[in-house]
This record gives C-alpha cells, structure tokens and sequence, in this order.
C-alpha cells in the first residue's frame, strides 16, 4: 500500500484531504453553506482526485463535513447560467459532468460516505462513484425547483431503471431516504448514520488486500461492460438537455416568479401536498 501525509496535498479551504490507514478522505468542508459546491469546492476536488491516483492510500473517500453530504450545486455561483448563451452554458454543464467522470475514471476504487442530505448534483457525484454507503434517514434527490431538466435524473438511471428515475424528476423537490435509494439500487448499503464513516473504512480495509493493479483492473473491467451500455454516451447528453430547457420561456418565467416571492416561499410551493391551491 502506498501512503503519505496530508502535508504532501495543498492546503484546501472548501475541502480537507485526510489519510486513514487504507483511505484517503476528500471531505468537503464548507458546513456554514450546506456543503454547498461553489467552483473554489469544485476546483479543489478535482485537483485533489487527480493528486490521490498517486498519492495515499489505496481506496478513496469522499464524504460531506457537518450535517449533511451535500445540497448540491451554489446556485449563485454553479447552479445558474450567467447570460443567455447556450454554447457557455452547455460547457459549464459539462465541465460538471465530467467532474464526477474522473471518478468513474479514477485508478482507485471510490467510495460515498453519504449522511443528512444528498441532494441534486451531489447526487450525481455520487451516481459515479463505484461504491456508495448512506445512513438509513439520508434524504437524497433532485432539487427543490424545477429549473433545469435532464441533467440528474438521466445519470440516476441505469442504476435505478427508467421508471425510478423519471419519478425522481417528474415531482419537485423529489426525496428518498437511504434506505429506499438501497432498495432502488442508487447505493450499496443503508446503515445507521454514526456507522457509515466506519462501514466505508471497514470496506477500504479489506480492499486494501487485493493489490492495487488488480482493483483498477477489476474497476475496469467493470465500467467497461456498463461503457457498453451506453452510460458515457448518456453523462455526455445530459449537459445539451440541461442547456436546452434553460432557454426555454417557462423556465424564464418561473426564475422570475422566484425572485419575486423569495426562494424559500417557493420552495413551499412546490413541496404542497396535492390539491392544495397555491396562495
């Protein structure tokens, strides 16, 4: 096993590297805003996913700092496209996309550690890793408004069928606990929620003894036969559908609707039980 201090990573303000025996931890550390993906988060994440294929410990993990994993993307900085420009908003998608690609990509096996909320392009972070562990009461899901289209949902889907993941994406503000994102196939095990940092570096520990060359290759061959399926194809549509539906005049007409009554009122909204007529 190859390990090395944390002193061999950049001091990270958004995220924290840790090395723990067989693991090497990516937390993402920005508790005050939900662990909310800003670029600087983003940025930082990749650069240390590239350094961790050839630095610390075999296995790597990736966990949220906090009460929660994730809320997903800063909408004031990743979540919203700047001008209407559909060609930059296109590439903003995709430099996302391919953000979590590295992971699929990633010499070593990956590991979500998912607690509290999981939520939008979190969730997409963790449709790429190759093994994912959530506490039982996560809550895991699209976001709360129905502002993009195409760009959650259709990663979800060839772990949880066609029909899982149009449910996910056809009600608003969609949310399954942990246990039912097991039952639907979107992660490996639910366990209580003070179990799952220690049920991932139980699992590094016992990868830990198969050699390295023969976890990537096992990786590998893995994500080939899923290659087959079509799944790159898919992450590489996403970002065109995404785009598509932000220049579309209902979805203009709701992002002005939202700054005049505020996020959170119209996060309510949406969340109304059926029947219940908007005020």
């Amino acid at each position: 096993m190859t390990g090395v201090s944390a002193d061999a990573l950049p001091e990270y303000r958004d995220i924290r590297v840790e090395h723990r025996g067989p693991i090497s931890w990516i937390v993402l550390d920005r508790p005050d805003k939900a662990n909310a993906l800003s670029t600087a988060m983003l940025d930082e994440f990749s650069d240390a996913l590239e350094r961790l294929a050839h630095t610390g410990g075999p296995v790597v993990g990736i966990r949220g700092e906090g009460k929660g994993f994730c809320a997903g993307y800063d909408i004031d900085q990743v979540g919203t496209p700047k001008a209407v420009d559909p060609v930059a908003d296109r590439d903003r998608l995709a430099r996302n996309v391919n953000r979590y690609l590295a992971i699929w990509d990633h010499p070593k096996p990956v590991i979500a550690a998912v607690h509290g909320y999981c939520v939008a392009g979190a969730t997409q972070l963790c449709v790429f890793t190759d093994l994912t562990i959530v506490a039982e009461d996560a809550r895991i899901g699209e976001p709360a408004l129905p502002l993009g289209g195409g760009y959650i949902a259709p990663l979800w889907a060839p772990l949880v069928g066609p029909k899982r993941a149009k449910e996910l994406a056809f009600l608003p503000g969609n949310m399954i606990s942990g246990t039912t994102a097991v039952e639907w196939g979107w992660a490996n095990h639910a366990v209580p929620a003070d179990e799952v940092v220690d049920t991932v570096e139980e699992m590094a520990e016992r990868m830990a003894r198969i050699p390295s060359d023969v976890l990537r290759i096992k990786k590998l061959s893995v994500n080939r036969a899923m290659e087959a399926m079509g799944v790159r194809t898919a992450a590489a549509g996403v970002p065109e559908m995404d785009a598509l539906l932000h220049l579309s005049p209902s979805v203009t007409q709701l992002r002005e609707w939202i700054g005049e009554v505020g996020l959170k009122t119209a996060i309510a909204e949406f969340r109304k039980p059926a029947g219940k007529e908007p005020q």
